[in-house]
């Protein structure tokens, strides 16, 4: 379980990095009024399934790897509501108004970033690298 473990923690960095970059380049497209093209939608996908995918590593280590203690299940519960705010992005999947659609994809995916940012301090008990 230690690998996976290392694995769950590694792909969270990878969820963050690419959170960030979609928060960059939708506040460049609905700033810059930009058109919603297919390298936006890959990546919104892209970040749904890392963070799927960590979501059911997390799943994993929590059901076979030590128990349900408070602060595991805070962050799987906070971790849950990460991925749930990832994935409302596609309410928007439709949308023809491209700013709109940047402004409340970047929202939600700025919400679930957050999200992941409290639920890994809490699992810590504080901000580490």
């Amino acid at each position: 379980m230690g690998t996976l473990t290392t694995i769950h923690g590694e792909v969270r960095w990878l969820v963050a990095i690419l959170a960030v970059a979609i928060i960059i380049k939708f506040a460049i497209g609905w700033l810059g009024r930009r058109n919603y093209t297919s390298l936006d939608r890959s990546l919104l996908t892209g970040y749904t399934i890392l963070m799927d995918i960590n979501v059911l590593l997390g799943l994993i280590l929590l059901f076979f790897n030590g128990g349900f203690n408070g602060p595991r299940l805070e962050h799987a519960t906070t971790m849950l509501l990460a991925a749930v705010a990832g994935h409302m992005t596609a309410i928007w999947r439709r949308s023809t108004d491209a700013p709109t659609k940047f402004r409340n994809q970047l929202l939600l995916v700025a919400l679930s970033l957050l999200l992941v940012f409290f639920g890994v301090i809490r699992l810590r008990g504080g901000f580490t690298f």
